[in-house]
Formats: C-alpha cells, structure tokens, sequence
C-alpha cells in the first residue's frame, strides 16, 4: 500500500546519524506490516536498512539477532550440534504461516515490536531467555527480557523514538532440550496457543506460554512437575483475564489448549529424559 502523508525518508548509516524523533515518524524495518494498511498519521519514515547490522553473530556467550534479521535469515542459521533447542528456530519461523515473499522481508525485530500475542518471533525468543538491547534517544542503552518486553496485546516497553537495536540468546538457552507445541483454530490460521518447554541444568522445567495469553507467561519447576502440578500451576499462575480474545480463539479453548499443549510437552520431554 502506498503511503501518501510520507512527506521524507531518512537513511541513517551510523547511530550518530538517526535524526531526532518527532511526531509522525517511524521506524522502517521490513515494514511487512507498515504498508499493509493506511497510516495517515505518518510523515516520515527512518529507513534502517543502511545500518548494516549484522543479521546473526555467534559468540561464546551465545547468539546475537539483530533486529532487522529476517525471518529467512534465521530460519536459514547453521547452528552449532550442541544447541539441543535449534529446531525451536526453524519451527518458530514456520508458525508464521506466512509466504516466501513475507519470510524474505519480515523482522524478528518487527514480530517483538508488534507484540501480537501470537508473534512466533515472540515465542521463540522469550523462551529462549532473550534479553532485548533498546536504544534511547538520548544515546542510551537499556536492555530488557523479552519476557518483560511485551506487555500485552500489541502492548510493550518501547518508549516514544526508542529503536529495539537486537536481541541476545544465552548459550546456556540453547543447549538446553526442548519440546514445542502450537495450534491454531483453522488450517493456516494465526497460532492461538504455542507453548515451549525446556529442561534446566537441575532437571527442572521451564514452560513459556505465549498466543493464548496477551503476553509471555514463564511457570518454572524446579523438579520435573507430574500431571496435576503442572496442571494446578498453570490454573494458578494465569488467570482467565491474561487469555487472549479473538477471532481466532475464544479465551475458554484457548485455555483448554493450554493446558492440553502443556502435558503433552511436560509428557515427552520426560519419556525423552527416561531413556538409556
């Protein structure tokens, strides 16, 4: 869609270069969702392709995403053997759903700073102990768990001209196993629950719920739990308020998913741990 208020476009190539924020500006990433509909109340967009940031930088500490990685460019990563929860990548990015042309020009920057409850990028992330890296306009630096980065729906941290600038992945994350689950209410619908377990250094499990609830939600075990404790934690630890209401799933289903997902998870990641 074209965007006729558009009166400029900014192409910054270093920090020191982005322009002061003033009303009417935007961010422009992959800008999947910015030209999808009209948005009238825009005069100038701050293009941030000329950055340059590299998409995916692996380190000793673990992996680093910047914001404008696409989602092709992350599905695509070659990650090391022993990152047992590698397949959460690639089954992420499939929970778009979305075409080739989407996947080549969508950000995993963009999904977190959309903060739809069923961003996969969202999932991914927050389960993986991500921890945002947010630029001020003051030349600032703050960093913020991905888990606490969105707030509800289409709800988040970012304060007004703030830039999500990459999201860091601890090693320890990835090398834990991990069991993925996610259903939507029709065949190629928006994901309405997508729920994530992994296995701590203790044997404990860690279960991250996200597209049935308006946020990420984090219930943590120290022991592997059994059926009801699972159960009564998640009836304990999100109540009927935090599940998301729309067209793609009443609130009452999609915490019957919840909680079906959630054994299923909590059920094959124990028979895997029992195995010689």
């Amino acid at each position: 869609m074209d965007l006729n208020t558009i009166k400029a476009v900014a192409r910054p190539r270093a920090r020191g270069e982005l322009p002061v924020w003033t009303a009417g500006d935007a961010w422009l990433a992959g800008g999947t969702w910015l030209f999808s509909e009209p948005q009238a109340h825009l005069t100038r967009l701050i293009d941030l392709a000329d950055l340059k940031w590299p998409p995916l930088s692996i380190t000793a500490e673990g992996l680093s995403i910047a914001a404008t990685c696409t989602i092709a460019q992350l599905d695509a990563l070659a990650c090391p053997p022993d990152w047992l929860a590698a397949p959460l990548i690639n089954q992420c990015c499939r929970a778009f759903l979305a075409s080739f042309k989407i996947w080549k020009t969508a950000t995993v920057g963009g999904n977190l700073c959309m903060s739809l409850p069923a961003g996969p990028m969202i999932s991914l992330t927050s389960a993986l102990d991500g921890v945002c890296t947010i630029w001020g306009t003051d030349g600032s630096e703050r960093k913020v768990a991905v888990l606490d980065f969105v707030t509800g729906n289409q709800r988040n941290v970012l304060a007004r001209g703030e830039l999500l600038r990459q999201i860091d992945i601890p090693l320890a994350a990835l090398k834990r196993r991990s069991a993925f689950r996610q259903i939507s209410l029709t065949p190629v619908g928006r994901s309405a629950a997508l729920l994530i377990g992994s296995v701590t250094a203790e044997g404990g499990l860690l279960l991250t719920v996200t597209a049935s609830t308006k946020r990420p939600v984090r219930l943590a075990f120290g022991t592997m739990p059994g059926p009801h404790e699972l159960r009564e934690a998640i009836l304990q630890g999100i109540g009927e308020a935090d599940y998301h209401d729309d067209i793609h799933g009443k609130p009452f289903w999609r915490k019957h998913m919840t909680l079906r997902l959630a054994e299923e998870i909590r059920s094959e990641i124990s028979s895997a741990g029992a195995r010689p």
